[in-house]
C-alpha cells in the first residue's frame, strides 16, 4: 500500500480551513498541494 504524503490530522486541518472560508488557491499554495488534490 502506498504511504500517504499527508497525515490524517493534516488533511483534516486543511479541510477545516476550507470550511472556514479560506480560498482554495490560498490553501493549495500554503500546503503545497494541487487544486485537483483538494
Amino acid at each position: 500500500m502506498k504511504k500517504s504524503r499527508f497525515s490524517e490530522e493534516q488533511i483534516i486541518g486543511v479541510l477545516k480551513e476550507a470550511d472556514a472560508g479560506m480560498k482554495v488557491a490560498d490553501l493549495c499554495r500554503k500546503h503545497s498541494i494541487s487544486d485537483a488534490t483538494l
